[in-house]
Formats: structure tokens, sequence, C-alpha cells
């Protein structure tokens, strides 16, 4: 994920930039990591920024 505040990334499907508002939840990994599931409004898909 990319560590600009105003971004949580991008869309691995589209490569569109996702901002912080786009983001569903956020959950604790087993290996400690936080992951993200976020609404990335061009392709209308939930995805995992990368």
């Amino acid at each position: 994920m990319n560590s600009d505040s105003s971004s949580i990334g991008r869309c691995p499907e589209c490569g569109s930039e996702l901002a912080p508002g786009q983001k569903l939840i956020e959950f604790e990994e087993s290996d400690g990591t936080t992951g993200v599931f976020a609404e990335c409004y061009s392709c209308d898909e939930v995805v995992r920024p990368e």
C-alpha cells in the first residue's frame, strides 16, 4: 500500500488510485499486519488495495 495520506493504494483490477473514503473495512491479519478492503468506484469492485 501507498504511505501517502491522501491514498490507501491502487486498485489491483484497474489501477485507479483509492482514497481513504473508499475504505470499507480494516482488519488485523494473522501475521499482525493490517489488511484493508475498499470499494473501487472505477471498476465497481471490492478490492484489497496494492
